[in-house]
């Protein structure tokens, strides 16, 4: 089993690999693994530079071309991936990825135009990955496509996995002589059953494991990632990305290849179960049940609190609003909204969570279908539905009370001195949406005409933003919401932007303090500069981690000459048991009352919300007017994880260091060298360091702080 800490699913998307193969295996790993694991993509410079190894549970390389890989990858990046995998981590390589996880790569050979011949650093599997295995590839078609048939190895999955299966195929090798590898923690999973083209030496393994030190390998020649679940009816809708049924334009050129793609499309749940059965070997949790079909966008509501606020807003976005057939759109940088009065739509309108239509144009054509598919959502239109003398209907949102948060955030703003009511006033609100900062901060023409506090709340995520370029499905019984501040630069020299991050882990765990009686007792701390750790209540023996990941925040600011308009998101994971605890799991494992009527209040995410926000808004007030030192500083060392860690500084050549605090100037975590060489710590400090936060990570379980890019 793997460390339960490892929680990220990372898909290369660097040199060399193909969009298509990124995008397919993006797609199928989400669906398989969220929420109890993040899917993003990672680059090779990430790779090389990052620290993604301690929190990283399986690293894909994708199809494309191998060499591109080697060009970027050998030597620093390649000692990684295999310390990485020595250590525990899984490694899945498909197509061109197979190849670069072999020994040596013959591709093609006495074809002076393709012919590729070279031995591969990782080796993860000892012998020759050789192909094509048949004959017709081309580069950039499908001249030498096939649905290729495979017989399954039982004992690789103890009767787990189909017996046989057809994937797609376009290009990829076979493991010479698997076989003979026996003894080197190797095992044939999948074999050819087809006449090969090639010399296969002995049997025709097609896709294999390998156990590496701790961890394991596989690796592939054909595709069983591939996406080809959709519907014949489709195929003509799209052209963008090729190699999914829905997106295949039958070629007048290669006359076979629709039969290839029905052929496919009646294999693809046993495709899935091989799939399902490799991630299992490969030591992932697959959680039971149906499988984590990403949803559709919903409507957006606006609404707020304060009489005649909507009108207003529409008025300052007036000259950004555009009249199409009568509609009103707003034709931003990332994303198009649809303007609709609530009014003009019908209650079963209003009511339906999902959009049946997702309408973008791709070569012309409107999607008009609702399967389950690899989307482009930029270019998918967001209705916005405006409210301007009501609130939405419990009916409308299910999943969010509007009147019960509207009413708690009148009560709690009543009672905090320094809150401003404009914070949480006007709320924008999605039942599926593809990032709350996305859609603020990526649409600069709106952000800039939105006031301060502008608040966008989602009950799920379907392209969730963390830190770098990361990239996540969020999954229900999370808190996900962002704020909007407009900070002037006039204030710069005492209140600067960088401490915004830390007001907010303040307001984090402050709101949830004094969310009611009795949760005060909750123990929740903050991880330099801005994750917030809640104590481990499944904490069974030494190895497991003290403190577990609970939420995190991000900001993304754009400047002007007078202002930084930021955008800052937070994201909590209120009951959602996957991938680590949830705020509700914390309360189940506090003392019971002996008295049931002082049992913890229940706890939701709109009376949570109204907290956080009123609170944010009431420590922002205080930071622009005193800004960090003081107050701030002294409530943050109450709550932090690190006072006197010993830590070992990667960016300092491995120098040891004691952590002292953060400077109140920007912000930067300060720490003390500690002298002797001996390896005894010593009394006497060294010379102080100072490390921002932008450009290191701190590895807290591990005392390592790292370079990040």
């Amino acid at each position: 089993m793997q460390n339960s800490q490892r929680l990220n699913v990372l898909v290369y998307s660097g040199q060399g690999s193909s969009p298509q193969s990124v995008q397919h295996a993006l797609f199928t790993l989400r669906r398989l693994l969220s929420p109890r694991y993040a899917v993003s993509t990672v680059t090779g410079d990430a790779i090389i530079k990052d620290p993604w190894i301690s929190s990283c549970a399986l690293l894909i390389m994708p199809g494309g071309a191998d060499m591109g890989y080697c060009s970027v990858l050998n030597g620093a990046g390649n000692r990684k991936i295999e310390h990485f995998v020595q250590q525990g981590g899984a490694y899945i390589g498909f197509c061109a990825g197979g190849y670069y996880g072999s020994s040596k790569c013959e591709f093609e050979v006495g074809d002076k135009d393709m012919q590729v011949i070279g031995d591969r650093e990782l080796a993860f599997f000892p012998g020759t990955c050789r192909g094509c295995a048949f004959k017709g590839y081309k580069y950039d078609s499908e001249a030498g496509a096939r649905a290729v048939h495979l017989k399954v190895n039982d004992a690789g999955f103890l009767g787990n996995a189909p017996e046989a299966f057809r994937s797609y195929y376009n290009g990829g090798g076979l493991f010479v002589d698997a076989p003979k590898f026996r003894e080197n923690g190797v095992e044939v999973l999948a074999s050819y059953t087809e006449n090969l083209d090639i010399d296969s030496g002995e049997g025709t393994a097609a896709i294999v494991y390998c156990k590496v030190g701790s961890g394991a390998a596989m690796l592939t020649g054909p595709h069983p990632e591939w996406v080809l679940n959709f519907p014949m009816s489709t195929v003509r809708l799209l052209h963008v990305a090729r190699f999914a049924s829905r997106n295949i334009e039958p070629k007048q050129d290669i006359p076979f290849f629709p039969e290839v793609v029905e052929t496919l499309e009646n294999n693809d749940d046993l495709r899935n179960s091989f799939m399902k059965a490799c991630l299992k070997k490969l030591g992932l949790i697959i959680d039971q049940g149906a499988e984590n079909v990403v949803p559709p966008l919903s409507r957006l509501h606006l609404s707020s609190s304060r009489p005649g606020e909507i009108d207003r807003l529409l008025t300052d976005l007036k000259e950004i609003i555009t009249i199409d057939n009568g509609k009103e759109y707003i034709k931003d940088e990332n994303d198009t909204f649809l303007l609709e009065k609530s009014m003009s739509l019908s209650l079963p309108d209003l009511s339906q969570i999902s959009l049946e239509t997702e309408q973008a144009q791709v070569g012309g054509d409107s999607i008009t279908d609702n399967v389950d598919r690899i989307r482009d959502y930029s270019a998918i239109i967001k209705h916005i539905v405006t409210y301007e003398e009501h609130w939405p209907a419990s009916r409308v949102t299910p999943s969010f009370s509007h009147d019960t948060y509207f009413e708690a955030l009148a009560e709690i703003q009543a009672h905090t001195l320094d809150a401003h009511s404009s914070f949480g006033s006007t709320l924008l609100y999605g039942d599926v949406v593809t990032s709350t900062n996305t859609l603020l901060e990526k649409n600069t023409q709106t952000l800039r005409r939105l006031p301060s506090g502008f608040t966008a709340c989602a009950t799920r995520q379907v392209a969730g933003r963390g830190r770098g370029s990361n990239v996540w499905i969020s999954p229900p019984g999370s808190l996900m919401f962002s704020v909007l501040f407009h900070h002037p630069v006039s204030i710069m020299s005492r209140a600067p932007i960088v401490f915004l991050q830390y007001i907010a882990a303040l307001a984090i765990i402050e709101s949830i303090h004094s969310y009611d009686k009795g949760y005060e007792s909750l123990q929740i701390k903050l991880k330099w500069p801005n994750d917030i750790y809640a104590s481990n209540p499944n904490k069974t023996n030494p190895t497991d981690p003290s403190y577990v990941k609970i939420g995190g925040i991000l900001i993304n600011s754009h400047y002007s000459s007078t202002t930084y308009h930021s955008v800052l998101g937070i994201g909590l994971n209120l009951s959602n048991s996957a991938p680590t605890i949830s705020l509700q799991n914390l309360i189940s494992h506090l003392p019971p009352q002996p008295n049931p009527s002082l049992s913890l209040a229940p706890l939701t995410p709109e009376r949570l919300l109204a907290r956080l926000v009123t609170t944010l808004s009431a420590f922002y007030t205080r930071f622009c007017t005193s800004g960090f030192k003081g107050y701030f500083e002294k409530l943050y060392y109450k709550h932090w994880l690190h006072s006197e860690q010993v830590v070992t500084l990667e960016t300092e050549g491995g120098l040891r260091a004691r952590i002292k605090g953060i400077s109140t100037d920007w912000g930067q975590l300060v720490a003390e060298e500690i002298l002797g060489g001996d390896g005894v710590e010593r009394e006497r400090a060294g010379r102080r360091i100072e490390l921002l936060s932008d450009g290191n990570s701190f590895d807290f379980f591990r005392g390592l702080i790292r370079k990040k890019t």
